[in-house]
């Protein structure tokens, strides 16, 4: 089993900026693809980021150009580095992955999600 841990999510002002981590444990074979995905009030959840094994990247429109996604794979670690932030990006960030275990199951989890408040 999976398990993925966020943090970083906090309260900033609009033009601030973030850095979101997400940390996964298990017995892991390999990654496919990392992403954030986000959650606004009365909304449904939407992608925000992903990243694939071969470390292609891709964003929500609303966001190219102000967030980056990157990861460390030595520690299984995804970041969101969140730039000139604005109130609409107010949400809860899940962190996902989809991969392979050592007992070679696919598998895809969600974390329980860290909240990110932009005041205007």
């Amino acid at each position: 089993q999976v398990h993925l841990v966020e943090s970083g999510g906090a309260l900033v002002q609009a033009g601030g900026s973030l850095r979101l981590s997400c940390a996964a444990s298990g017995v892991i074979l390999r990654f496919n693809l990392m992403g954030w995905y986000r959650q606004a009030p009365g909304k449904q959840r939407a992608l925000v980021a992903t990243i694939s094994s071969g470390d292609s990247t891709n964003y929500a429109d609303s966001v190219k150009g102000r967030f980056t996604i990157s990861r460390n794979k030595l520690k299984s670690t995804v970041y969101l580095q969140m730039n000139n932030l604005k109130p609409e990006d107010t949400g809860v960030y899940y962190c996902n992955a989809e991969g392979r275990s050592m007992n070679s199951q696919d598998f895809a989890s969600w974390g329980q999600g860290t909240q990110v408040t932009v005041s205007s």
